[in-house]
C-alpha cells in the first residue's frame, strides 16, 4: 500500500504512530522526520521570508481571484500512483485544500481514495490518528499511541486538581500583524492546560481581533504562536506588537507572562503535538506547578528572556 500525505499533520502522527512504511510522499512543509521523503505539494510562498503583513496581503489577493497558494508536482504524483491521499479542508492557508488535491488526483489513471482529514475540536484530532491507522488497517495501534497522549493530559489536570489552580485568563494569538485570534482545538488545549481564552473561537475559523478589544480583556497570559512561525520567526516581528499603545499596559506585560511559541503545537493538528503544546501551556501558566522536559523547554520562551538573550553586545 502506497500513502501520500498532503497534510504535515498526517505526516507527523503516521511517523509517531510508526506507520512510516506506508508513506511515498508528502508536502513541502512536513516535519522534519520526512524530510528525505519525495515533495509533492509545493507553495508559492516556499523559500521565502516575508513578514506577517506580506503573507496576509499575498493571502487576501489570492483569495479575492481564486487562485491557491499551493500547487501539486503531478508527474511526481502519477508515478508514485498511490493507493491513499490523506488532505484537508480547514485553512486554504496553512495547507492544500480538499479542492486543489481532488483537481491532482483526477488526472492520475489509477485513482487513489481520498482521505480528507478536517478536525475542529481537540477530540477531533484525536479521531484523526484514528482514521489515519484505520485505512491503513491498523486501528490497534493508533489506539495505543492515543492512550498515551491521555495519560500525559489526564496528569496535568489531576495536577491543576490536587493544587485547586485558578483559570487563567489568556489569549493565544495565531498571528501578529494583523492580530488573529485562536479558534479551532486551540482554546481546549487552553482548556485542557487550566486556562480560558474568551477572545478564542472554540471549533471555528480564527478571526481578526481588534487591539482595542484585547486590551479590555487585559489577558494574564499571552501566548504568541503566528501560524507557521517557530520562536525566532515570531522575535522578529515583536516590534508589530511591542510598539502597539497600551502594550505596556497589558497584565501579561506587567506579570512578565508573555511567551512566543512554536507553532506547531497549535495551529498544526497532529495530536501528539496538540499534547506538547498543552504541556507547554501548562508550564506558561503554573510555572510553579510544572516543569517543561527538554524537548518542549525548546519549543517556547518566556519573552523577557528573548529580549535578553538577543541584545546587542
Amino acid at each position: 500500500m502506497k500513502v501520500v500525505s498532503f497534510l504535515p499533520a498526517a505526516t507527523k502522527m503516521i511517523y509517531d504512530m510508526g506507520l512510516q512504511e506506508y508513506l511515498y510522499g508528502v508536502t513541502f512543509e512536513c516535519p522534519k522526520e520526512a524530510a528525505d521523503q519525495p515533495k509533492i505539494v509545493r507553495c508559492i510562498l516556499e523559500g521565502k521570508n516575508y513578514t506577517s503583513i506580506e503573507i496576509d496581503r499575498i493571502f487576501s489577493a489570492s483569495k479575492a481571484q481564486g487562485k491557491s497558494l499551493y500547487w501539486v508536482d503531478d508527474e511526481l504524483l502519477a508515478s508514485i500512483a498511490p493507493d491513499i491521499v490523506f488532505t484537508q479542508d480547514i485553512c486554504e492557508v496553512c495547507n492544500i485544500d480538499t479542492v486543489c488535491t481532488e483537481t491532482a488526483v483526477m488526472k492520475l489513471s489509477k485513482q487513489p481514495a481520498l482521505v480528507p482529514l478536517s478536525p475542529n475540536n481537540l477530540q477531533d484530532v484525536y479521531e484523526c490518528a484514528i482514521t489515519i491507522a484505520k485505512a491503513l488497517g491498523k486501528e490497534e495501534v493508533a489506539l495505543h499511541y492515543l492512550a498515551n497522549l491521555q495519560q500525559k493530559t489526564d496528569a496535568i489536570l489531576d495536577t491543576l486538581r490536587a493544587n485547586r489552580a485558578p483559570l487563567k485568563r489568556v489569549m493565544l494569538m495565531e498571528w501578529i500583524e494583523p492580530v488573529y485570534n485562536c479558534g479551532h482545538w486551540i482554546p481546549f488545549q487552553i482548556a485542557a492546560a487550566g486556562g480560558v481564552d474568551m477572545l478564542s473561537n472554540p471549533a471555528g475559523d480564527s478571526i481578526v481581533t481588534p487591539w482595542d478589544k484585547i486590551l479590555k480583556y487585559n489577558p494574564e497570559v499571552l501566548v504568541i504562536a503566528p501560524c507557521g512561525f517557530d520562536i525566532n520567526r515570531s522575535r522578529e516581528e515583536m516590534d508589530l506588537l511591542t510598539s502597539k499603545n497600551g502594550w505596556e499596559n497589558l497584565e501579561a506585560v506587567k506579570r512578565n507572562q508573555v511567551y512566543l511559541a512554536d507553532f506547531d503545537m497549535f495551529t498544526q493538528p497532529s495530536i501528539g503535538t496538540l499534547v506538547e503544546g498543552i504541556e507547554a501551556l501548562a508550564c506558561m501558566f503554573y510555572p510553579d506547578l510544572f516543569v517543561p522536559n527538554e524537548q518542549i523547554s525548546r519549543k517556547f520562551i518566556n519573552l523577557s528572556s528573548a529580549v535578553f538573550l538577543h541584545q546587542p553586545v
